[in-house]
């Protein structure tokens, strides 16, 4: 067995990399995290926690929001559902836009939670709907 050098492996990376089909948005949902992963843009980001749901994604850039980690899918629904029993439908399992999480968590979110908590959610919702993904929570 020879060893790689540096510049072969960079090489052989190189080429992977222009294998990669180009940037689409996502929502991917790990069921052994339960989480969602969405990403609206290919930007470099830094995350920001907004609540006990939510991490913002906002590119290192521009500074707008790129994505977010929706954390507690479970739980989340199991509140959800006593809360505002209208988003049952929505949060069913199967595919699920990412906005309805997004509206049915800012309907439940308390006024004390302050203006850029529902500034913020409103954002992510208008960013899910110009992307229109959704994410497969049949695992869930």
């Amino acid at each position: 067995m020879t060893a790689t050098t540096n510049s072969e492996f960079g090489e052989y990376m190189q080429k992977l990399a222009t294998k990669a089909p180009p940037f689409a948005p996502t929502a991917v949902y790990d069921p052994d995290g339960d989480c969602i992963e969405f990403l609206a843009s290919p930007e470099v980001f830094r995350a920001e926690r907004l609540d006990d749901l939510v991490t913002v994604y906002y590119g290192q850039e521009t500074g707008k929001i790129v994505g977010s980690l929706i954390k507690g899918v479970r739980r989340f629904r199991r509140q959800t559902l006593k809360k505002i029993p209208g988003f049952v439908i929505e949060i069913e399992d199967g595919p699920v836009k990412l906005v309805h999480i997004f509206l049915a968590k800012l309907w439940t979110t308390k006024p004390e939670a302050g203006k850029l908590v529902g500034v913020t959610y409103k954002k992510l919702i208008e960013i899910a709907q110009s992307v229109d993904v959704k994410a497969e929570l049949s695992a869930v």
